[in-house]
């Protein structure tokens, strides 16, 4: 097999997407969770940019990493200084990682509108620099920046940029393709002559995604021969965001025959939901691979297909990116279909079996009357199991009350909640503020329902949908509210319809803590 070395930004290129501040205990989880999943570099960040690389910087020393290489980041001398007097040289060395990685100007454009140097004197910033680093026993890995805009524009020049680079010691030159606006066939191209004219050094590929191509691209420089893939796990990054790694890697692995990761691919799954958790993002649910839908199946020749012969609509087994197949419930679904789902909950039953009418049944009156399954397997788990008498309900209500005050004081929440439950016998309640009552509802029912299961601490709501199904009937119409919630592990989605909202939401509210309990 053709080993690729995966070489993970998320904490460079990662962090400066919009919408994305870590924390240094965010950045040192990231360290760890990747290092476990078996990455071969992790770009740690620019040590002389900000107090907060400083402090990661020395607290990352304290981690035994057992697979990857910690990278500092940062840019060639700045001209008209000494290499040894630039204090962001300094910076990189001080960080005391094993590998740096230096980038520099490739592009004539840059050189004279944004250094505003000769195209003589980069060249000297990148061979000063280089051989600052590997004088002072350091791999380093060039990343030349805006490469292939830089060699659309002067081919040769771009070129000497790698060769001097090449020259002052560089262990791996970057090909970058800085603005993402490059495509497939540009990216072959280009790498190709690159490989072509450096066969011996190693050659990595760093693409952003403002064409939605950057996996495509970096196929392709594989393809052309590089032999190492920058990325961020889940692509998130700079503009578009970058390589989504989480994609590249089971693509390399299970269609081109490569190695890339010491760890397990059964882990891809569980690493890509930490790192979004860590990121504080919500997962696409149609992500290559790692996303809920990527081996859901709602039509039901679709399902009888994957029923009869996994691989005629699934392209490889989910289990081997721990993933999991999904039937999904609709008013599409046939007996067939309801039964594939029914066989992870009660394998035993057939299509013949009272039962299984039973449950089809109340599928489809209930989704008459409003409810969709489809996006709430944890419902639908629950009706199956409460329908063939297996399931007993953890707590039992005895009222709840909300109320709200419009406008709401300054500073303060709008709504309140009191709820008393009842669990094997004793009650408890419980009163919250919140914003608006659905919010204080549930903050209420932890509260009270935590005294007999503190486990429920560990769970909180990660999204909230809610659906008018009849706009004719105006406010007095259905809604239908979807939930999701998690534990930092696991991810479930629960469902509650009802003419008042707040009903809805507390079905759907029972529903997700009777099936975590459960």
């Amino acid at each position: 097999m053709r080993k690729i070395e995966i070489f993970d930004s998320t904490l460079r290129d990662g962090a400066q997407s919009e919408g994305i501040s870590y924390s240094v205990q965010d950045k040192l989880n990231i360290v760890k969770t990747l290092d476990d999943f078996g990455v071969a570099y992790i770009e740690a960040g620019n040590p002389g940019s900000n107090p907060k690389d400083i402090e990661f910087f020395e607290k990352v020393k304290e981690l035994k990493l057992k697979n990857a290489k910690l990278c500092a980041f940062g840019s060639t001398r700045r001209k008209g200084l000494k290499v040894e007097d630039d204090e962001n040289v300094v910076s990189l060395l001080n960080a005391d990682t094993q590998t740096v990685v230096i980038f520099g100007k490739s592009w004539d454009l840059h050189i004279f509108k944004i250094l505003k140097v000769t195209l003589e004197e980069n060249l000297e910033l990148i061979k000063d620099t280089i051989q600052f680093f590997k004088q002072k026993g350091k791999e380093v890995i060039f990343d030349a920046e805006h490469f292939f805009d830089g060699y659309n524009s002067n081919p040769n020049y771009a070129m000497s940029v790698l060769e001097t680079a090449i020259n002052a010691g560089a262990d791996v030159i970057g090909l970058c393709d800085t603005n993402g606006g490059m495509l497939p066939s540009e990216i072959y191209e280009v790498t190709k002559v690159v490989k072509n004219r450096f066969g011996n050094i190693r050659i990595s590929i760093h693409c952003h995604n403002d064409t939605d191509c950057a996996v495509a691209n970096s196929i392709m420089a594989v393809e052309a021969g590089v032999s190492q893939v920058q990325g961020t796990f889940i692509g998130v990054g700079e503009r578009c965001g970058n390589a989504d790694l989480s994609v590249i890697i089971p693509n390399l692995e299970f269609k081109m025959n490569c190695k890339t990761v010491s760890g397990d691919l059964k882990k891809l799954t569980q690493t890509v939901y930490q790192i979004y958790e860590i990121s504080n993002l919500v997962p696409p649910t149609n992500k290559p691979y790692s996303g809920t839908s990527a081996f859901a199946h709602k039509g039901g020749m679709h399902i009888d297909g994957v029923d009869k012969c996994n691989c005629s609509f699934e392209h490889i087994p989910p289990e081997t990116v721990g993933n999991s197949r999904r039937y999904l419930m609709s008013e599409m679904s046939g007996r067939t279909t309801v039964l594939s789902k029914i066989a992870e909950i009660a394998p035993e039953l057939t299509k013949a079996s009272q039962e299984t009418k039973t449950i089809l049944a109340e599928l489809k009156k209930l989704e008459h009357e409003g409810y969709q399954f489809e996006s709430a397997d944890a419902s639908f788990e629950l009706m199956v199991l409460n329908l063939l008498g297996r399931s007993k309900p953890h707590f039992k209500l005895k009222m709840y009350k909300t109320s709200g005050e419009n406008p709401a004081p300054d500073g303060e929440q709008s709504a309140f909640a009191l709820i008393k439950v009842e669990v094997n016998g004793h009650e408890e309640m419980a009163a919250a503020v919140g914003n608006g009552p659905v919010n204080a509802l549930d903050i209420a029912l932890r509260k009270a329902l935590a005294v007999f299961y503190p486990q429920l601490n560990g769970v909180h709501l990660t999204d909230y949908k809610v659906r008018v199904l009849s706009s004719a009937q105006a406010t007095g119409a259905k809604v239908r509210v979807l939930i999701e919630n998690s534990d930092g592990k696991k991810v479930w989605t629960t469902v509650g319809v009802s003419t008042d909202i707040i009903e809805a939401s507390w079905l759907a509210l029972v529903d997700a803590i009777e099936y975590y309990l459960l």
